[in-house]
């Protein structure tokens, strides 16, 4: 066999054989945080409760550093007012403090949300989001309404 029909073969067959030892990796995706439960967003609320927003946890390999926000802005007088308005007079925000979730199985976040005693009845904006080097990954938005003090 002469030299360069040689070097064709090696130049073919290294590649080929070194491809052959590399075991595949398995991509695991980081854990997923969404929220809210039914349970934290169908019944109203009054003046003083304390709205807790429960985060699902999907599992994954590792967590990255993210950070989870929920804020409550309003009163709207009705649903169509809060869909179709932004920031105005008279609205108030109430914000929980940040969450920085570990990411560790079993683990169950929740953001807590004071109504301010004096809120005034009507339909809030929870916002809520999962922010990774300062910006939202994802972000959702539920309706909660706020009724008279009993």
């Amino acid at each position: 066999m002469n030299s360069p029909r040689l070097r064709l073969l090696f130049c073919l067959a290294v590649p080929l054989l070194a491809a052959c030892g590399a075991e595949p990796s398995e991509t695991v995706p980081p854990p997923t945080y969404t929220c809210c439960a039914d349970l934290d967003v169908d019944k109203p609320y009054h003046p003083g409760q304390t709205l807790s927003v429960q985060w699902t946890v999907e599992p994954g390999s590792t967590s990255p550093q993210v950070e989870l926000t929920a804020q409550l802005t309003g009163p709207y007088g009705t649903v169509d007012d809060l869909k179709a308005a932004s920031a105005g007079p008279g609205l108030v925000t109430f914000t929980a403090t940040p969450i920085q979730p570990t990411g560790t199985p079993g683990e169950r976040p929740a953001s807590t949300i004071v109504i301010g005693p004096d809120a005034k009845p009507g339909f809030y904006d929870l916002v809520t989001s999962v922010v990774g080097d300062g910006n939202a990954i994802t972000s959702g938005s539920s309706i909660i309404q706020v009724a008279p003090k009993p």
